[in-house]
């Protein structure tokens, strides 16, 4: 440890970039939402961020209203519909509804509300140093587990560590690529392949409750990072005790334990008991629970309807009219970064061929997809997987739709007499999947592709969803784009789908991530946003808005943009 760094962490000086930022807000350089943000990832208390930028102070993220909040009561059990999955182990989560389960019990070092802005939680506090490689992160004390153990440094190191093994196949792999090293490895197999791997000493105990984790490079988002939602903190035995949450709940530090569950049925949450003492405010609720309404979307609704539930995880497009008319309930609703992308693999033919490629994405008319398959509720987007929402965004010159060009790119390519393919869907989030797949099969019939329409079962497509030539898989809302293309394009890591390949990409998103200073980030994205583009590996035609309904007993509920359940302050008014 240097001495810069000893005394930049004893005196709590704030990172010297924090002082440049100010100045660019207060010339108008820089907007609420990036200031926000940048400075309370350098270190910053939200609370001081908030009350620089002239605004309400907001200690932990909340959808209460004043109103609300002016008259909250304890207790009650507040009832939603929502698949209840298989959801051993948090590290390797692949749906935001796990997690939402495990979040009530098993807490995350950061956390980011739905402003977007990313607070402590079981850090009470993080320091990096000025060059954005070392980050050291202080546990708060006297936090329990479940178990009577105290939450200490030993638990984290555990828990980040098992993330980066590649034996588990967590996808904050790809969150925390600048802890790792390629080196040789094997596959399932036996043949020799390039793997991932944790730099030794990247992650250090610093004492019981500091830990400190090295970079090779810089890297702005750390925190935010950290709370990914497969982040989740456990004890430090959770793998020796065979690595399943649902058997062993009092190995997370959360104010409730899961008493009752099974797939496809029921998960219950109750306070915890047995003299527990949760380190931060309690909960308002005595019990939650999650009740499994099925896939099918107008069954949630109408259990709401009827009373046998008081929330629904998400409502879907065709229910929207039907939820509005609706007495006593409320729907909620917010823009994001969610999506519908369908990714091309590029290692077989047809679309080894990269004007194949480019040919599918000129012909595909983004618009119309976005007014007929969603209702024109959510933003066009370019084909690159980045949101004007999200605040590395960078605009990029428009590409117009040119059925012409498609037809003369399948030409060149040899497929002048037309062209057959197909893409699967899975409705895993509702119809709207199959509608957009369908308004592109017509889009694509008028460059001479024709393309087959595979629907399948839900649960199916996910044994296929990384193998398939071209696919639409929903992915969920990232508060950073640079976030969502480190987990889905980097080079080998476990959910890049597409097998996308690019050093040029890889070496531009590692640099996107690591520059604070705004309009230099910006230029670096349009760069990744480009190689994307150009590459061809997807067409994605928009981001959408995404729904839930509430009855109107359920107090200080929302929508949180990545569906996350942040229910410490929701409460029923019976």
């Amino acid at each position: 440890m240097t001495k810069t760094k000893m005394d930049h962490e004893k005196q709590g000086r704030v990172h010297p970039r924090v002082a440049d930022l100010k100045n660019q807000f207060v010339k108008g350089q820089l907007d609420r939402r990036e200031f926000l943000r940048t400075t309370t990832l350098l270190g910053l208390s939200a609370a001081a961020a908030y009350t620089f930028a002239d605004t309400f102070d907001v200690e932990l993220p909340s959808l209460i209203s004043s109103a609300e909040a002016a008259t909250p009561k304890k207790g009650g059990i507040l009832r939603c519909g929502m698949q209840v999955q298989d959801m051993s182990d948090p590290a390797v989560y692949d749906w935001v509804e796990k997690s939402n389960v495990t979040r009530q019990m098993c807490e995350y070092l950061t956390i980011t509300g739905p402003d977007n802005v990313t607070r402590p939680m079981l850090a009470e506090k993080w320091v990096p140093s000025d060059d954005l490689k070392t980050w050291t992160f202080h546990i708060r004390k006297g936090v329990m587990f479940g178990n009577g153990d105290e939450l200490t440094a030993d638990d984290v190191v555990v828990n980040i560590k098992r993330w980066l093994d590649p034996n588990v196949g967590s996808s904050m792999v790809g969150m925390l690529n600048t802890m790792l090293d390629e080196v040789d490895g094997k596959d399932k197999d036996g043949k020799a392949i390039k793997v991932k791997r944790m730099i030794e000493g990247s992650v250090e105990k610093v004492d019981d409750h500091t830990v400190r984790i090295h970079l090779k490079s810089p890297d702005l988002s750390i925190p935010e990072k950290m709370y990914h939602y497969p982040a989740a903190i456990l004890h430090r035995s959770f793998a020796e005790k065979g690595a399943n949450i649902t058997k062993t709940p009092d190995l997370g530090t959360g104010p409730y334990t899961l008493t009752e569950y099974r797939v496809g049925e029921i998960a219950i949450l109750k306070r915890r008991g047995g003299g527990f003492k949760y380190w931060g405010d309690d909960p308002l609720l005595d019990e939650i629970h999650y009740i499994d309404t099925g896939q099918d979307a107008a069954a949630g609704l109408a259990a709401l309807a009827s009373g046998q539930v008081d929330a629904i995880y998400t409502l879907d497009l065709t229910l929207l009219g039907a939820a509005q008319n609706m007495p006593g309930v409320t729907v909620h609703e917010v823009t994001t970064a969610q999506t519908g992308c369908m990714r091309i693999q590029g290692e077989r033919a047809p679309y080894n061929d990269i004007r194949v490629r480019q040919a599918m994405q000129l012909a595909a008319d983004n618009e119309q997809m976005l007014k007929t398959a969603h209702q024109g509720r959510g933003q066009v987007a370019e084909n690159h997987h980045v949101c004007a929402c999200q605040p590395d965004y960078a605009p990029l010159p428009k590409i117009a739709r040119n059925v012409g060009k498609a037809k003369q790119l399948l030409a060149d390519a040899g497929h002048g007499g037309g062209l057959n393919i197909t893409c699967n869907v899975g409705n895993t989030n509702g119809q709207w999947e199959t509608d957009q797949v369908v308004v592109l099969k017509q889009n694509l019939a008028e460059a001479g592709i024709n393309l087959n329409v595979n629907v399948m079962p839900a649960a199916q497509y996910w044994d296929v969803w990384d193998k398939a030539d071209f696919s639409l898989t929903v992915w969920t809302h990232r508060p950073l784009g640079t976030m969502l293309l480190g987990v889905a394009y980097r080079t080998g890591v476990p959910w890049n789908e597409a097998k996308y390949s690019s050093k040029e990409f890889d070496d531009l998103l590692t640099q996107a991530e690591s520059t604070v200073d705004i309009d230099k980030r910006h230029k670096i994205m349009a760069k990744v946003e480009k190689r994307l583009q150009d590459d061809a590996i997807m067409i994605q035609p928009y981001f959408r808005s995404v729904m839930n309904a509430t009855s109107d007993k359920v107090k200080g509920i929302g929508v949180h943009p990545t569906n996350y359940h942040q229910w410490n302050k929701v409460w029923i008014d019976s």
